[in-house]
């Protein structure tokens, strides 16, 4: 029987970060490969978010290695296989001028050099990215006039308008209701398994992690599991991850 190696999409070796004599990020080496769904979970100041940024390049490394597609970070320059949504980013003023499609466009800009127009292809990509998403219906509506969960599905429409191989979510669903939620979450589900898209999300959710994702990343400064969701979810893996006794209850959605 074959075995299939899949090409490593982010790998950390010893990765630290400080500030000042605070350590944020302590010695962490993981790896991601192409077609992981894998959630990044821990308590409130584990280093979730710094672990993300890190591998994003919007943080310096104190010391360690960060490889993305298999170039170290310093000379990687193909930054459009990557998308990023972070935390707060559909917490967009409700009197920004700027409708549905506009927004999501905005994603594909990204990728124009100078003037450059947009082609048919962009055009169709901009489209397949909203109908994903399930916002095509509301493409000439304002971004301000949409509930929460509609905007964060714009906010990740957008992302997804450059084509990336790596989608990266920062807390997707703060603030979005349950329904919204139960709807993004078979969303996420369907872009791993049909568009063999990878994935990376910090979520406090833990409910939603045996049901779907491969991998679970448990940090708290330092790494202290990556492994199968289903053996993360224990008692005593929950109580060393947040520091205190831990009663885990598993549910659906």
């Amino acid at each position: 029987m074959s075995v299939e190696f899949k090409p490593v999409i982010v790998e950390t070796k010893n990765l630290s970060f400080s500030v000042g004599s605070l350590n944020i990020v302590s010695d962490v080496s993981t790896k991601i490969l192409q077609g992981d769904y894998t959630a990044i979970i821990g308590p409130n100041g584990g280093g979730k978010t710094t672990l993300v940024r890190l591998m994003l390049g919007l943080e310096k490394r104190s010391s360690g290695e960060i490889l993305l597609f298999n170039t170290p970070i310093k000379r990687f320059k193909q930054w459009q296989k990557i998308a990023y949504v972070p935390q707060t980013v559909s917490h967009i003023d409700r009197n920004f001028p700027a409708t549905v499609k506009e927004i999501v466009r905005m994603g594909r800009s990204a990728l124009k050099k100078g003037w450059q127009r947009f082609n048919a292809q962009d055009e169709a990509i901009i489209d397949e990215s909203m109908i994903k998403l399930d916002v095509k219906k509301l493409e000439n509506k304002l971004i301000g006039e949409l509930s929460g969960g509609q905007r964060q599905r714009v906010m990740i429409a957008r992302a997804l308008a450059t084509n990336p191989k790596l989608l990266i979510l920062d807390e997707p669903n703060t603030g979005v209701d349950m329904v919204s939620q139960k709807k993004f979450y078979a969303l996420l589900k369907e872009l791993n398994e049909k568009d063999g898209l990878t994935i990376i999300f910090i979520t406090h959710d833990l409910g939603v992690i045996a049901d779907d994702i491969q991998k679970v990343i448990c940090i708290n400064q330092s790494l202290l599991a990556c492994s199968n969701p289903h053996e993360i979810l224990s008692c005593s893996a929950m109580s060393e991850l947040y520091g205190v006794d831990a009663h885990v209850m598993h549910h659906h959605h």
